[in-house]
């Protein structure tokens, strides 16, 4: 496993008023949210960036009315004109 290190002011935690565990795992939950959202990780390696399960991830974007199922139009556009 690799460790990342960041280097934030004490301002920074006490802005969010989190510890830096929490402040850590909400940076994590944030990045795999936008990444997923973005179309740049799938939902399985998301998971993993966020530390969660697949399940509590799915309900994490439930929460956040984030769509579970990402969908390329132009894919699915051609998959149609398939006979």
């Amino acid at each position: 496993m690799v460790k990342v290190t960041l280097n934030l002011s004490e301002e920074v935690l006490s802005a969010r008023r989190q510890s830096p565990e929490e402040f850590c795992a909400a940076m994590r939950l944030a990045a795999a949210i936008f990444w997923y959202q973005r179309g740049e990780l799938s939902q399985e390696k998301a998971t993993q960036v966020a530390g969660l399960n697949r399940r509590d991830f799915l309900e994490v974007l439930a929460q956040h009315k984030i769509d579970v199922f990402q969908v390329d139009f132009n894919d699915l556009e051609q998959e149609l004109e398939l006979p």
